[in-house]
């Protein structure tokens, strides 16, 4: 229960700093220079917040990852090892055409 929030909850962080990113305007001016002198004003010229926020955000979605990440391996997701296989299966051997054990394409020397 508690990993599908976290799961929705950074998705939704993915999609609010991906939006946030867009909007801020680049060192070269932006939307703030396209109509001059009053675009300045309009728009703004300090993007202090908006950073702040984009870090805020950002960060909170890499905690949320880390989250994720530890209850998954805590036990909470699906892993499968060799030690789940079941007792009387055998590992598969990639060395060579099923059923044929010779491998070596000649006489068996």
């Amino acid at each position: 229960m508690i990993e599908s929030i976290l799961w929705v909850l950074f998705m939704m962080g993915c999609v609010l700093v991906t939006g946030v990113i867009l909007l801020q305007e680049g060192k070269g001016g932006g939307l703030g220079e396209a109509f001059g002198g009053a675009g300045a004003q309009t728009f703004g010229v300090k993007a202090e917040g908006i950073s702040k926020f984009t870090a805020y955000v950002a960060s909170g979605v890499v905690v949320i990852a880390i989250l994720i990440t530890q209850i998954r391996s805590a036990g909470g997701g699906v892993t499968a090892t060799l030690a789940d296989a079941p007792a009387g299966s055998q590992p598969v051997d990639a060395g060579g055409p099923a059923g044929d054990p010779d491998t070596t394409g000649g006489d068996g020397k």
